[in-house]
């Protein structure tokens, strides 16, 4: 099972690793959640914590056939044509497992190291092109504002070219996606509506060949729903911040969040205290039913991928709850 196929009629599910995850579980939460039956693992790429390229070779080495995503990659901190060779490389060894997830970065951390361009959306224009033409082999662009790769070209390619899909989501970013790249990666709070009105900027079609929409969820599984909606709150903090606005407007309750947020004296207040059914539409949360609902409503929505985050002081006991929203594998006997 690679990236670019799936046991599910409907979409994949695949799992988060956690970036803070001791070095010492990173490779047996990744066995795990393949022997689960999760059709992807991500491994992501913050700033203070694990490298994004670094944890997807041990982990493509560690498994059989579970689909690898990184994301997200901030164009800023990694020369394009060198971030080529680490991704074809890991496609050659790998076929058909490898996932890129591209985006102009968080400004703050961004900021921090010293790699936040005038312009993040010419950069994130100019580094997704180049990147997806070296990866099939082809002369990358010469004469841009940021990516000049003049004569580079790759002699190493893989046989199947990874898809290259951005992590962005602002309008104007997402407009920039639906032109140079393979797909989205919502890596926050994607209720279903919020798929819609991305795709919609990217200028997307919903379950389109080719098209690959991946959403991260903070996800708990319990058969006490209520219990499950607790657990999972701490997690939904960041949704009332006002760097989440455009995630907020096409949502029904976006205003009334707002609101709720202005009322409260801090995140952590808002989050504890908002509605039990905003709780559920900004997670994947509840019993295994409920769960498995909020997944189906997700890929009905666009989403080829849904990725369940584990909330929790454990995420490896986590991961059996989360893999209980899976159906039966095909192989499994």
């Amino acid at each position: 099972m690679g990236t670019s196929s799936s046991r599910r009629p409907d979409g994949l599910v695949g799992v988060m690793l956690p970036r803070d995850l001791p070095a010492w579980d990173v490779l047996t939460f990744a066995q795990r959640a393949e022997a689960l039956g999760f059709d992807q693992i991500w491994v992501v790429e913050d700033l203070g914590f694990r490298g994004g390229l670094a944890q997807a070779g041990p982990v493509l080495a560690a498994t059989q056939n579970i689909g690898v995503g990184v994301g997200i990659l901030p164009a800023g901190a990694r020369n394009v044509a060198f971030a080529a060779m680490e991704l074809a490389t890991l496609a050659q060894l790998f076929p058909g497992r490898l996932t890129a997830g591209i985006g102009h970065g968080m400004p703050d951390w961004m900021k921090q190291s010293g790699a936040w361009p005038a312009s993040p959306l010419t950069l994130l224009r100019e580094y997704t092109t180049a990147l997806r033409l070296l990866l099939r082999g082809e002369p990358g662009p010469v004469d841009g504002q940021y990516v000049q790769t003049a004569g580079v070209v790759l002699n190493e390619i893989p046989e199947i070219v990874p898809p290259v899909i951005l992590g962005v989501r602002r309008p104007k970013s997402l407009a920039i996606a639906g032109q140079v790249a393979d797909g989205l990666l919502l890596a926050e709070p994607a209720a279903p509506a919020y798929i819609k009105a991305s795709m919609e900027h990217a200028g997307m079609v919903p379950h389109t060949p080719g098209t690959h929409i991946v959403t991260y969820d903070a996800a708990v599984v319990d058969d006490d729903g209520d219990a499950a909606i607790e657990r999972v709150r701490p997690a939904l903090t960041v949704v009332s911040e006002p760097a989440w606005a455009a995630h907020l407007d096409p949502l029904t309750f976006g205003q009334a969040l707002r609101a709720h947020r202005e009322k409260c004296p801090d995140a952590n207040s808002a989050a504890r205290t908002m509605p039990a059914e905003w709780v559920r539409a900004l997670s994947i949360v509840g019993t295994p039913d409920q769960a498995r609902e909020s997944i189906r409503a997700r890929h009905a929505a666009g989403a080829t991928s849904v990725v369940l985050i584990p909330v929790g002081a454990d995420p490896s006991a986590s991961l059996g709850d989360l893999a209980r929203v899976l159906p039966q594998r095909d192989d499994t006997p």
